[in-house]
Order: structure tokens, then C-alpha cells, then sequence
């Protein structure tokens, strides 16, 4: 279980952090798991622990040295530096193009893409801790079916479509292989047949290239 949670989020690390380290961050949130868990509540056993063990390994992620809050303001900065430059050029920027609009040398451009990508996890799971629902699912009660909601929830479709449209054949195949079909970072390796490290690339271009394009909703894009 922990191997399988972590081939799916090292998609989001790449080689910046080494597996067995999230593996061991996962080993905590397991016996945390088996310490805390009741079973009279009727949940599955599997499910608290899949939780568990995520939660553990973002912990350890939050407390690396190139993780810290400040990443959030160089994260917008990228965003809001892709699209200037795509609405600009009519096309999608070259890294290289990137770098010069940050004012920043062209090899470091892949490094901040990267962090970025592992700074829309994180978001995610704080923005899940704050008690919103990433999922989409209203409560039950059909006050909270506002017609301000239902008119967002639309919204949200509409632009998410338009901004799945705009990637890559390499791209989209990821998106399904990972978002759809749940697939971890090996098994996507396979079948693309490029190197893990190169489906991480792909990855975290990817995200960036949503998240420039989704504004308001990319906190909640990422499950």
C-alpha cells in the first residue's frame, strides 16, 4: 500500500527526493494508521490508512528546505509568467523564454516547474484540511445548492475542458494514465516508454500549464 501511494505522488518529486525516503515517510502514517484506527466506526481498514500514509509523506515533503511557504509566491509567479507570455507570443513559451521573463538562468526554469508541481499537492491538502471538498460532491443538504453554485460548478466544467484541450498527445495520454486510470509512475514509464524521470517532466509542464489557465480553481485541481 505505502509503495503503491508513493509511486503515484513521486510523479510530483521526481528525483528531487529519493523513494525510499517516501517510503519511509509512508511507514510512519501506517503505524500511526494501526494505532489510531476503530474498527466499531464500520470504515475500511485500507481506506483510514491510505489517508494516513499520505498525510504522513506530505509532512515529510513540508519539511524539506526547498519546501517552504515562500514557494507559493514563486509558484504564482511562474503561472502568471506563462500565460503573459502565451497571450503575448500566441503560443506556448520555451523554457528559455521563461527564464528571461523571471530573470533567472534557463537551467533553473525545469527546477522551479518542478517545485511548483510539488506546491499544487501541498495546496491541495491544506485546502482539504481547511474543510473544503476537492471532490466537487455537495452536501446532502440541498440548501448549500445555491444557484451562484451550480452556475460555478458549470464554470469550473467549462474551463477545465477548454484547458485539457490545449495540451500536448504526450500530455493528455499522462493526464488519463495518472488522473483516470490511477497508474503510478512506473507503470506510466512503461507504457509511454520514456524514463520516470521524463514522465515527472511531463507532468509538472503539464500542471503548469492547467494552473496558468484554471486561475481561481487550479487549488482544487489536483486529487
Amino acid at each position: 500500500m505505502i509503495k503503491f501511494i508513493v509511486g503515484r505522488m513521486s510523479i510530483y518529486v521526481g528525483n528531487a527526493v529519493d523513494f525510499d525516503d517516501l517510503v519511509s515517510y509512508g511507514i510512519f502514517g501506517l503505524i500511526d494508521a494501526i494505532n489510531k484506527f476503530d474498527h466499531t466506526k464500520g470504515a475500511k481498514f485500507e481506506t483510514y490508512a491510505s489517508l494516513r500514509i499520505r498525510g504522513a509523506i506530505l509532512d515529510g515533503l513540508r519539511t524539506l528546505d526547498w519546501v517552504p511557504r515562500a514557494l507559493r509566491h514563486k509558484s504564482k509567479k511562474l503561472d502568471d509568467a506563462f500565460l503573459h507570455l502565451e497571450s503575448t507570443l500566441g503560443r506556448e513559451p520555451t523554457n528559455e523564454e521563461l527564464a528571461q521573463k523571471l530573470e533567472i538562468a534557463p537551467g533553473e526554469v525545469e527546477e522551479e516547474i518542478k517545485k511548483a508541481s510539488l506546491m499544487s499537492l501541498i495546496s491541495l491538502d491544506d485546502y482539504l484540511e481547511g474543510g473544503n471538498d476537492a471532490t466537487g460532491n455537495e452536501p446532502a443538504d440541498d440548501t448549500a445548492q445555491t444557484p451562484e453554485k451550480i452556475y460555478e460548478q458549470r464554470e469550473l466544467k467549462e474551463i477545465l475542458v477548454d484547458a485539457l484541450k490545449t495540451l500536448t498527445d504526450k500530455e493528455r495520454i499522462l493526464t488519463t494514465l495518472y488522473y483516470f486510470e490511477r497508474m503510478t509512475l512506473k507503470e506510466i514509464s512503461k507504457i509511454m516508454k520514456v524514463s520516470e524521470s521524463r514522465v515527472s517532466q511531463i507532468h509538472s509542464k503539464t500542471m503548469l500549464k492547467l494552473r496558468a489557465r484554471l486561475g481561481k480553481y487550479k487549488s482544487v485541481l489536483f486529487a
